[in-house]
């Protein structure tokens, strides 16, 4: 007789976003309604249609890490470092009482070190191949985050990098969930990290037109589920979680946030990049992380939608919800926290999913900002009048991606 699955409860979270360089900060002005869209600083946009962005402006390296240790690596592990050393603190998680090869780091990065790419390149083209750095590979490669944490913290398990376009943060959450399960790890770091606001990502999305080019109004370019939305904003951070057992947790005293309880997993079959408009593909995920935590439809109150401000995603998305939840979806509450952050690819799911424990945890959902004329196709509620101040018992939190990538994560508050 196959021997009963653990529960898996999250114990730790952490967050660098372009509203906050750290949890509360983060989570306080989401409450707010505060955008973090502002000019693009990165690089000299001047003669680009997008000339915005959700950037982590002024971040200091200098509390995580030595300057010998930040010039040898990328922004994106910046940010993950940062994040994880944040995450052991607020997750009273002592190395020296856990058996850290049972501890290991599921990090999801769409794009990785793209800008040492295009430094680097650059430096090739200018000065030849002999300028080129030993330093080069190791900083670009999208699973050095997850390295890097392992060594930060001393994790020794599973050790891997989820690389799914903008659903690799939420998949790094789910595969960490389910080797907890399996037997596999005792605790997870998971979770999600980007920083992709280079002159050449912008370019792409704008030849792609899938950027926004509100320019004259950062604040409000970010409209998920607007009529009158025009493309995502390109945004960049992280969001991390330790999962551990709940034997584990209860074991040491920690404070539990949350309970993961399901995960789904789907392709749409469809398209490079726009997704199938009817919302099967994202449908069967969401299904998927139902069946598995064994919740029906009805019992689930909010949803942490993609919500991305493009067209053609928000449109597929609420049909898919409609598929799932049927005519419960017009009770639900749903919220796009991209109307605020703006959209950092990869690590999307995995600041979204602290969000979300956070909404289970402290019984707050954060509205959707910039909603002013909802699209008729878009006819679910959205939270678009600021935050609502409700208990919930499951929150699923959904992330989909290029390629018909599709995740969908489901937490429950904790009960014993």
């Amino acid at each position: 007789m196959q021997a009963q699955m653990p529960r898996v409860v999250v114990t730790g979270l952490s967050a660098i976003t372009p509203i906050g360089k750290d949890l509360e900060s983060s989570w306080q002005s989401l409450l707010s309604g505060r955008s973090g869209v502002a000019e693009l600083t990165r690089f000299d946009c001047s003669n680009y249609a997008t000339k915005i962005a959700a950037e982590v402006k002024d971040f200091d390296t200098s509390p995580f890490m030595s300057v010998k240790e930040a010039r040898r690596m990328d922004r994106f592990c910046h940010f993950a470092v940062a994040s994880a050393k944040m995450l052991m603190q607020h997750s009273g998680l002592d190395r020296d009482q856990m058996d850290m090869s049972r501890c290991g780091a599921i990090i999801g990065c769409g794009l990785g070190g793209l800008e040492t790419i295009e430094d680097f390149h650059t430096k090739l083209l200018q000065s030849g191949p002999k300028r080129i750095s030993p330093f080069y590979i190791p900083l670009l490669i999208a699973n050095m985050a997850a390295g890097q944490i392992s060594m930060v913290t001393g994790a020794r398990g599973p050790n891997l990098a989820t690389t799914s376009a903008c659903a690799s943060g939420l998949h790094g959450i789910g595969y960490a969930f389910s080797d907890i399960r399996l037997g596999r790890a005792q605790a997870m770091i998971c979770g999600g990290v980007e920083s992709t606001i280079t002159p050449m990502a912008v370019s792409g999305f704008n030849a792609m037109k899938a950027l926004s080019t509100s320019n004259e109004s950062p604040e409000k370019a970010s409209r998920p589920f607007d009529l009158h939305r025009n493309g995502f904003v390109i945004g960049e951070g992280s969001g991390l979680l330790l999962l551990e057992t709940l034997d584990s947790a209860l074991e040491r005293g920690a404070t539990i946030y949350a309970e993961v309880v399901g995960f789904g997993a789907s392709a749409d079959a469809f398209h490079m990049t726009a997704p199938d408009e009817s919302g099967q593909g994202m449908a069967l995920a969401m299904k998927q992380a139902l069946n598995e935590a064994g919740v029906a439809p009805e019992q689930v109150e909010h949803i942490n939608a993609h919500g991305t401000s493009t067209k053609l995603n928000d449109a597929s998305e609420t049909r898919a919800v409609k598929e799932v939840f049927g005519r419960h979806a017009y009770d639900m509450l749903l919220t796009a926290n991209k109307s605020m952050i703006g959209h950092s690819l990869g690590a999307a799911g995995g600041i979204e999913s602290v969000f979300s424990v956070l909404s289970l945890y402290y019984s707050k959902i954060p509205g959707t900002i910039n909603l002013e004329t909802p699209d008729p196709e878009c006819d679910l509620d959205y939270c678009a009048h600021g935050t609502v101040s409700r208990k919930i018992r499951f929150a699923l939190c959904n992330s989909f991606g290029f390629g018909g990538t599709n995740a969908s994560i489901l937490f429950k508050e904790f009960e014993k």
